[in-house]
């Protein structure tokens, strides 16, 4: 649904870059290059940044 705030492994704060992260990607940028500029270097916060899907807008059509 939403970015968590922190990394479920680590604990370390990540929720503030995801909407950066996904601005320069869709620019066309690699999403390497991007997560190296923003300083995560752990692979348990890339991961939590690579793999998240927004579905806020798919849910938010079934409310009641």
């Amino acid at each position: 649904m939403l970015i968590p705030v922190r990394c479920f492994s680590c604990g370390r704060v990540i929720g503030d870059l995801y909407y950066k992260f996904k601005e320069e990607v869709e620019k066309g940028r690699h999403p390497k290059e991007v997560l190296d500029e923003l300083g995560v270097k752990r692979y348990c916060c890339r991961r939590m940044l690579l793999s998240h899907v927004e579905v806020i807008d798919e849910v938010l059509k079934y409310k009641g």
